[in-house]
């Protein structure tokens, strides 16, 4: 007796919308399951919340800490009213100074407020992103020109493996007094807290993304650098269009890893040194010990995950721009 074949699956919503089996399947994996696994994290997080008792009190739940973000969202515009209202009264003030004395001198003071939680975030994305592109500029030259070097490889490669593991808290005190030492200016561009932060992001995050440009470039295919010998390429010319374009999978490999390490070594940093951005905001938050500090820290938590995954989504965005071969998986 043949087999009955099983009717392809269509779900009719409208008379214009219809899911073919594949795209159901489709649905399910990409809504249903994340859904579904995030909802069991909240039952599990608030289950275990209740659990847990601490000198502040209960460790708060999935809707204690919506309560404090909410909170921090309001207090951040509060601090932006306060600060167009200060800016409001030295016109006012200023435009009656210049009625009375046509000819008087006025000065904008500049509003000097607490920065808020949202301000905080802008300025750890700042810093983290100047050690960032510091960290590639140098470390994908390097990469490029150790790789097609064996002999300048090993050579180098003893240092990179040596600096490679060092925690950020052992390079901050050093960053931090040869920029004070270095860094001497009576009216300067940077604040010194953030060529600091930058800076120990930049000693940091380079290694990934010099180690995998070097195994990139030493893993190009060698018919593709027999063609560049006969057609007599100079160096910049094969780099540009043999090198570059095969090695760009690892490099942004690498650039990805680099970033995540420099959004974990700034959190590190602001706490430790106390520059501002998101590790200063938790860091004070715990040394303020009131009853919402532990629900604005676990706000601040989230908010840290949140944007490195962004950061690394947007890596990975331009990987499949840049990427030359279409055809790999990415993610």
């Amino acid at each position: 007796m043949q087999a009955t074949k099983r009717p392809a699956l269509n779900l009719q919503f409208s008379r214009y919308t219809t899911f073919t089996d594949d795209q159901y399947r489709m649905f399910i994996r990409t809504f249903v399951f994340p859904l579904l696994a995030i909802g069991i994290f909240l039952l599990f997080w608030t289950a275990s919340a209740q659990q847990v008792k601490t000198s502040l009190g209960e460790l708060p739940g999935p809707i204690a800490v919506f309560k404090q973000a909410d909170n921090l969202v309001d207090e951040h515009f509060a601090e932006r009213d306060k600060e167009l209202a200060f800016y409001d009264r030295q016109e006012k003030r200023n435009a009656a100074k210049l009625k009375k004395n046509p000819e008087a001198v006025v000065k904008i003071r500049s509003y000097t407020g607490k920065p808020t939680f949202f301000d905080q975030i802008f300025t750890s994305l700042f810093t983290v992103f100047t050690g960032f592109i510091l960290a590639s500029l140098i470390a994908i030259p390097i990469g490029i020109i150790t790789g097609l070097s064996n002999d300048l490889y090993r050579s180098i490669n003893p240092i990179i493996q040596l600096l490679k593991p060092v925690s950020p808290l052992a390079w901050l005190p050093i960053v931090t007094m040869v920029v004070s030492a270095v860094y001497v200016s009576d009216d300067p561009m940077f604040d010194k807290a953030y060529l600091t932060s930058a800076f120990t992001v930049m000693l940091c995050c380079m290694w990934p993304t010099l180690i995998n440009t070097a195994v990139g470039v030493s893993s190009v295919d060698k018919d593709l650098m027999n063609v560049s010998k006969v057609l007599s390429l100079g160096w910049f010319t094969k780099v540009y269009k043999i090198i570059l374009p095969s090695s760009v999978p690892m490099i942004f490999t690498g650039l990805r890893l680099s970033l995540s390490i420099g959004w974990m070594v700034l959190i590190a940093a602001e706490m430790l040194a106390q520059n501002p951005g998101l590790g200063k905001f938790v860091w004070d938050e715990f040394q303020n010990g009131s009853s919402n500090s532990l629900g604005r820290i676990m706000v601040a938590v989230i908010a840290i995950g949140l944007i490195g995954f962004m950061l690394d989504r947007g890596m990975l965005m331009l990987q499949k721009k840049f990427s030359w071969d279409k055809s790999i998986m990415l993610r």
